[in-house]
């Protein structure tokens, strides 16, 4: 038979029940939950795991984040987020503002001279996708002419135009008298 899941008596069970009900993020309930179960009716992990729709796995690390740090355990942050960054968001619209200056003015900021100012900032090598997660972070787009090609000729282009078969004809005209008294 497989162990019993017992929980340290850190908050009794009114003060879970309390939790429970002030979590604000599902994945911060699912782990009261567990915590609460545990608490009420100690089982298996597999059981709770099953009654709460929920992996053995996570029912045991959860039991053991709550034995071990008590409450503050199970209120860490949640899955996703921004943790491995170069600089925090308030210190990267500070860096992009001599730039986007420097655009306003009418100047060709570019990402090659972004990526070597974050390098000289950071003290370190970073990819060149990093700079444009950056900047598109920031709502920075590529803005920039039309492309043209260095060796047109803008005189051959339009006799070009004056001399080429149009791509759309004129209106067919029905071959037949009948047919166009009908349509009329």
């Amino acid at each position: 038979m497989a162990r019993v899941t017992r929980i340290a008596p850190h908050l009794t069970l009114d003060e879970v029940q309390q939790k429970l009900h002030a979590a604000t993020t599902p994945w911060l309930r699912q782990r009261w939950l567990v915590i609460y179960t545990a608490l009420l009716d100690p089982r298996p992990a597999a059981v709770i795991a099953r009654q709460l729709g929920v992996s053995r796995p996570f029912v045991s690390k959860i039991t053991s984040l709550y034995k071990r740090f008590g409450p503050s355990g199970l209120e860490t942050v949640g899955p996703g987020g921004r943790r491995h960054d170069y600089l925090s968001k308030d210190a990267e619209v500070a860096f992009l503002a001599p730039f986007l200056e420097r655009a306003a003015q009418g100047e060709i900021v570019t990402a090659k001279v972004i990526h070597q100012a974050f390098e000289q900032r950071v003290g370190q090598e970073v990819d060149e996708s990093t700079i444009y997660r950056l900047l598109k972070r920031h709502q920075w787009r590529k803005v920039m002419p039309r492309p043209y090609h260095p060796e047109a000729d803008p005189v051959a282009q339009a006799e070009f135009k004056k001399t080429s078969v149009r791509s759309s004809p004129t209106p067919l005209q029905p071959e037949h008298q009948m047919i166009a008294a009908q349509s009329s």
